[in-house]
């Protein structure tokens, strides 16, 4: 099963980013890994932000082996301290930061919102939430140097009403506001800030949540891949690369009057 293998196929990398660098947080095995490596084939070079650095060492070697520069910068980015010291390593690394990627999330418990516990609700929006907030301020003197931007990773989850997805739900409804704001308040300066939102997207992570639901259910893997992508206007899900390549558009002077916006890529299941 693939998202677009014909689009694969037949996809071209053009150098929209040359020469910028991006950094970007939450680096893992899906959308982090794919944001990583299509801002290395679009010509960018990268500051690569994760708590685990022998993860962020094996995709700098991805990176490098595209011929762009990579920065490995283990971080936790809901420490303040670290977070002032990753600004510090990227700039004097680059001497420039042309576009944050706030793209690191974590998912509180799955329960209705009135059964989750406030003390995980508060630890997942210290990484959902007040992180991006931070960095995206210590960020800024460096991107009003560049004219640079802000993109936010976000969710569909932000118009779903299931009452697991609900503690999700509030961290992504308050990062929507939290770039709106931060597109009014730092246009002036040169920056645009935007979000991103994919519904399902078909990585490890979500290929596993399927393999579970089926489990639950009785089914087949391929059974809950057909559930999830029938509400689609394609009838699939999007592959990472396809959102990272949509996410990075926002990165690029294709989309420089382009600010305050929330970019939904679903493949059709949702009309905003």
């Amino acid at each position: 099963m693939s998202a677009a293998p014909h689009l694969t196929e037949t996809y071209r990398p053009v150098p929209l980013l040359q020469d910028k660098v991006i950094v970007v947080s939450g680096i893992g095995p899906g959308l982090g890994h794919s944001l990583t490596i299509e801002a290395a084939r679009m010509g960018a070079d990268l500051v690569l932000v994760s708590r685990t650095e022998s993860r962020l060492e094996k995709l700098a070697a991805e990176v490098r082996a595209l011929g762009r520069n990579a920065l490995v910068a283990p971080t936790d980015i809901t420490d303040e301290e670290q977070r002032q010291a990753l600004v510090e390593r990227a700039v004097g690394e680059f001497g420039r930061v042309d576009c944050l990627i706030n793209n690191a999330f974590a998912i509180p418990p799955m329960n209705p919102i009135t059964e989750i516990e406030l003390e995980a609700l508060r630890v997942a929006n210290e990484t959902n939430v007040f992180a991006p907030l931070r960095l995206s301020t210590l960020f800024a003197d460096a991107l009003e140097r560049t004219r640079g931007s802000i993109i936010m990773l976000n969710s569909c989850v932000s118009y779903s009403s299931q009452p697991e997805f609900s503690g999700y739900k509030l961290s992504k409804g308050a990062l929507a506001h939290l770039a709106s704001s931060l597109a009014t308040e730092l246009g002036p300066r040169g920056i645009r800030v935007n979000s991103v939102a994919p519904s399902y997207v078909y990585e490890d992570i979500n290929k596993a949540y399927f393999d579970w639901l089926a489990s639950q259910a009785g089914t087949t893997h391929e059974e809950i891949y057909r559930q999830k992508a029938e509400p689609t206007d394609l009838r699939r899900l999007a592959g990472p690369e396809e959102v990272a390549r949509a996410t990075l558009f926002l990165a690029s002077d294709l989309a420089s009057a382009v600010t305050g916006q929330m970019l939904t890529v679903d493949c059709g299941e949702f009309h905003r």
